[in-house]
């Protein structure tokens, strides 16, 4: 794990944005779906000189914005550096078959256990699986299991990779709002991962069976999620079905897909896991490192990379709670 993420980095322009009401205000009072799909369609223009413009502009806001790691570091348009790659060995796969290892990039907002159906969205407000899911049954297997909360932000890695061997036979699709996810609104806005746009990828796993389910949530200018498997790009204008049947199957570590800029995935897991040590809200976390590993392994399977808890976690508060 990597250091905890400091807000008082930067510019000027950074810690103004920084400023908790100030921030909420500017990136959810304007109109969020019409931005989104502009925000989308300039994105994609292709002009090299536009886009060294439009990244220029983005270190404005975003200083920690980081291409060393990147595959190519010249871009046609600003939604190539948006999805790029990176060099290939830049984040190794934890091996053991015990470890459920992270998908993305991310802060960790919160994490913990799941008390009934119950997650903690931020200090005094949480939200409940079936209002997440909107699926009783599979809401029904992670009561009092374990979630993740993994924020991309903007300047990270938008690809997502598979977090243990598995299969896919489909994904559920759930139209929402494109509402900002970053710290100010998750702490202001009630059920907001329940509110925004949204893919349900429940991970048939090889090792465990039915018990790991991803949830990417899209935000103001990332209403778009592109799935490898499947022949369609999910985003504001995608009008349905609700479920895409597909099949694939993934090695661990595998790209599954990626955002278009920045958002979140909540990653939900049955009671038999615990958490990684050393996570704690403010952690930053890569693809490859373990999240959760499976409580029934021997001491032997796991590295000392991290271990379960001896006990179930308690549900840690988010971020700046």
């Amino acid at each position: 794990m990597t250091e905890p993420f400091n807000p008082t980095r930067g510019g000027l322009i950074q810690r103004l944005v920084q400023q908790d009401t100030l921030n909420f205000w500017l990136s959810n009072h304007v109109p969020r779906r019409l931005l989104t799909v502009w925000m989308g369609r300039l994105s994609r223009i292709e002009n090299p000189w536009l886009a060294r413009l439009l990244i220029a502009g983005w270190r404005l806001f975003a200083p920690d914005l980081d291409l060393t790691e990147a595959r190519e570091t010249r871009f046609r348009s600003l939604h190539e550096c948006f999805i790029r790659e990176l060099k290939p060995g830049s984040r190794p796969i934890h091996p053991s078959p015990a470890s459920i290892t992270s998908p993305c990039d991310a802060m960790v907002m919160a994490a913990g256990s799941i008390h009934d159906s119950a997650l903690i969205q931020a200090k005094g407000l949480d939200y409940r699986l079936e209002e997440l899911l909107l699926d009783p049954q599979l809401a029904a297997r992670y009561r009092d299991g374990r979630y993740l909360t993994l924020r991309l932000k903007s300047t990270m890695y938008h690809r997502f990779h598979a977090p243990t061997r598995c299969r896919v036979h489909g994904v559920h699709y759930l139209a929402g709002d494109v509402w900002n996810v970053n710290p100010p609104t998750v702490r202001r806005l009630p059920k907001l991962y329940c509110r925004n746009e949204r893919a349900v990828i429940d991970l048939d796993t090889l090792d465990f069976g039915p018990a790991i389910t991803l949830v990417p949530v899209a935000a103001i200018l990332v209403a778009s999620i592109r799935l490898h498997f499947l022949d369609v790009l999910l985003h504001l204008r995608y009008s349905g079905p609700n479920h895409i049947p597909c099949e694939a199957q993934l090695e661990k570590g595998e790209e599954m897909g990626y955002f278009q800029h920045g958002s979140t995935i909540i990653l939900l897991a049955t009671s038999r896991f615990r958490l990684a040590g050393g996570l704690a809200p403010g952690s930053l976390v890569k693809v490859g490192e373990p999240l959760l590993w499976d409580g029934d392994a021997s001491a032997a399977d796991r590295s000392d990379t991290g271990s379960p808890s001896e006990q179930a976690p308690q549900s840690s508060p988010m971020l700046g709670a």
